[in-house]
């Protein structure tokens, strides 16, 4: 139990390093770019601390609720989900910005609504299988996650946002293997869905321009391939030990989306290789001990909730990674805990809470508790159990 409390408190200090480092690297990424734009060069850090705010409230929520209880709760938060992606498309509720419609506004406040939407889709999924574990070999079984899986990924595709339809997709398959989906049916849902991403790309122009700027962007370096070449430009930039903090180049209004997307070629940049290579040490860390607060989760529920919740940090991170370094084609999705935008980070700190919640240790409730037709992977802690 101590040894639980102390990988909980690492926890929320390692996150709220990241915060707390997030906002001075939007502040030195954003500085200029906010004073030209908006009159105001800590634009985007206020914006920033109102999210950081809200995330500690969030925090506190998660951290302290019970997560057993949303079981009862989990399709009041799937139809929140749902509601709030189909809202993005009503007029004078949904904003428009750079060609996508992601945000709803009101009270002059914005919501990111796929934001919100992919925690709601991992509680829902993780309600699910803990109490359908023993179903989820047969295709019946997987089925509802697939169709509500389907759905918000279909609401998100349109917005359009294809990052983070990317990211529900590859968290909704991690979680069904955790749940116990056969090899046989993986491979019938991989191969159509990596035809369907193919199709995709096929279909929209402006995606396959962007494939063609990854393939080459110096071909087209004023246009589809700018913001690539910008961002290596960046890391390039800064070496092994960087050009120093607050002295990027490319911030000036040569990145776009410094302090969002990109705002890890600002890093590069400015902290050099070694300092790019510390912060992804910090988050191997959340995640390593995220994965550690799954696997002694002391029921099903709180494994399923805390894996999800570490494979949305993990796959958003590894994205936005592979698009600053031109390892993928270029896709917008924020950088967890750093990258500027208050919807993403207090979403990320009140999932924190409730990751924490499960790691306190409490006592497991009878209705998810352990058992040894459960994934293989608990079946040695069944055994040392069932012998105390």
């Amino acid at each position: 139990m101590q040894k639980t409390k102390k990988l909980t408190t690492l926890l929320i200090v390692l996150v709220l390093f990241l915060c707390v480092f997030g906002m001075v690297m939007i502040y030195s990424a954003s500085s200029y770019s906010s004073e030209v734009l908006h009159g105001d060069s800590f634009h985007f850090v206020k914006k920033q601390i109102f999210g950081f705010v809200l995330g500690v409230a969030l925090f506190f929520v998660g951290y302290f609720f019970d997560y057993h209880k949303f079981y009862k709760l989990r399709w009041y938060v799937l139809a929140i989900s749902i509601i709030l992606l189909v809202l993005v498309f009503i007029p004078g509720i949904g904003i428009s910005a750079n060609g996508a419609r992601r945000w709803i506004g009101f009270g002059g406040f914005n919501l990111q609504s796929s934001e919100v939407a992919k925690f709601g889709f991992v509680i829902f999924t993780s309600c699910y299988l803990s109490k359908n574990y023993l179903k989820t070999k047969t295709f019946k079984g997987i089925l509802p996650i697939l169709l509500v899986g389907g759905v918000i990924c279909l609401l998100v595709m349109l917005e359009p946002n294809m990052s983070v339809t990317m990211c529900i997709g590859m968290v909704m398959i991690i979680m069904l293997i955790l749940g116990g989906m056969s090899f046989k049916h993986f491979i019938i849902l991989a191969i159509p869905a990596l035809a369907l991403v193919v199709l995709l790309i096929v279909i929209e122009p402006y995606r396959l321009s962007r494939l063609m700027a990854f393939i080459n962007p110096w071909a087209n370096p004023k246009e589809d391939g700018y913001q690539l070449i910008q961002s290596l430009y960046s890391l390039g930039a800064g070496g092994l030990f960087g050009v120093g903090l607050f002295n990027s180049r490319q911030k000036y209004l040569f990145l776009p989306f410094a302090e969002s997307d990109f705002i890890f070629a600002i890093i590069g940049e400015e902290l050099g290789f070694v300092g790019a290579v510390l912060i992804l040490f910090v988050y191997i860390l959340i995640i390593a001990i995220g994965i550690k607060i799954s696997l002694n989760a002391r029921d099903r529920l709180g494994t399923y909730i805390s894996a999800g919740i570490v494979s949305v940090i993990a796959i958003q991170l590894l994205i936005n990674i592979a698009v600053v370094t031109g390892s993928i084609p270029p896709t917008g999705i924020p950088m967890p805990f750093i990258s500027a935008g208050g919807t993403s980070l207090s979403v990320f700190m009140g999932a924190i809470g409730v990751l924490c919640n499960v790691g306190k240790g409490k006592e497991s409730n009878e209705e998810f508790k352990m058992n040894k037709v459960d994934v293989i992977l608990f079946k040695s802690k069944k055994k040392k159990t069932n012998r105390t």
